[in-house]
């Protein structure tokens, strides 16, 4: 959509032009650009000299065809990747290309969710979209409470009122944030176990926002989950390795002297933090707490005892040539 509007705006571009504008390779603009033509739109290449791409006749997109579901459907996938401020344009005039009933809905839909690609740890495996994400799609956007079924972590059953302000995508997993008598909470939306209208509109905070508050919940989470704080410093090449073994749990800071990084590392027991570490060795070293250094201390006495030397046999004579 964002290329059509383009075309419409300019009457014809490069792909190099679209490129520059949607902050994406000539390539990926080039198989967009045929992508179109192929999907019956009245795209076309302009071959030769000063050549590019055309719309067929001066055409122009009719957005008004687009159902409610359809508009909601769109909005909802353009807007967790509207990261350029060409996007954030682009979507800007589809609003405003839409009949007026739609608008509200639309711009609702583009705020409603948020992506948060990295994972609590490490990468979890692909999981299916949980059954009731859609129903709590429409509440967000349509910005109606709804009482939720909830199964809690310690497996307790509850039905609540709650009003439900944002979904985030944290890697495979989904939650939902929404507002509650007892403030603001995150459940996640695999444990819910069904979704009934309320009737009623939202009760949204003032000055809501989705990004900011899921950053606040997600350190929180981190801290909970991973109570274990370390300071360390790390050999450049192995700053990759530390983020992909620990995800979340690791804290990039400055560069020392002796050309280490600082960095911070958070584990949910010292015993298991050092266990992560101790196949770094002296690439990573750890300064604080004291029982991290000691338990990585042990570990080291431990792998020492287990891997010396055997002793020569008692007689046996060395050769020298």
């Amino acid at each position: 959509m964002a290329i059509l509007l383009l075309l419409q705006r300019r009457g014809q571009v490069t792909a190099g032009e679209v490129a520059a504008e949607l902050e994406i390779s000539e390539r990926t603009a080039r198989r967009d650009l045929e992508a179109l033509g192929v999907a019956g739109l009245a795209v076309y290449p302009v071959r030769g000299r000063g050549g590019g791409w055309r719309l067929l006749g001066g055409g122009r997109t009719d957005l008004s065809g687009l159902s409610e579901n359809e508009v909601r459907a769109l909005f909802l996938v353009a807007g967790p990747a509207a990261v350029s401020p060409e996007i954030k344009a682009a979507l800007r005039k589809l609003v405003r290309a839409l009949p007026e009933p739609f608008r509200a809905r639309a711009e609702a839909a583009t705020s409603a969710v948020m992506v948060d690609p990295e994972g609590w740890d490490r990468q979890a495996r692909p999981r299916p979209a949980p059954p009731h994400l859609d129903s709590l799609q429409r509440a967000v956007i349509d910005g109606e409470q709804v009482v939720l079924g909830y199964v809690a972590r310690d497996r307790s059953e509850s039905r609540r009122p709650v009003s439900p302000l944002g979904l985030v995508a944290k890697g495979w997993s989904w939650y939902l944030v929404a507002g509650t008598d007892a403030g603001l909470r995150t459940f996640r939306v695999d444990r819910v176990t069904s979704v009934s209208s309320s009737g009623r509109p939202v009760a949204r905070p003032e000055g809501f926002d989705l990004a900011a508050s899921w950053s606040d919940i997600a350190s929180e989470v981190d801290r909970l989950r991973a109570p274990v704080a370390a300071r360390a410093a790390a050999d450049q090449q192995v700053i990759g390795f530390l983020r992909a073994r620990l995800g979340t749990r690791f804290g990039l800071g400055p560069p020392r002297p002796d050309g280490r990084i600082d960095v911070e590392l958070r584990g949910h027991q010292i015993g298991s933090l050092a266990a992560e570490l101790a196949g770094f060795g002296s690439s990573v070293e750890v300064f604080d707490p004291p029982e991290l250094r000691a338990r990585l201390a042990e570990i080291a006495a431990e792998l020492a005892g287990l891997y010396r030397p055997a002793k020569p046999r008692s007689g046996a004579r060395s050769r020298a040539r």
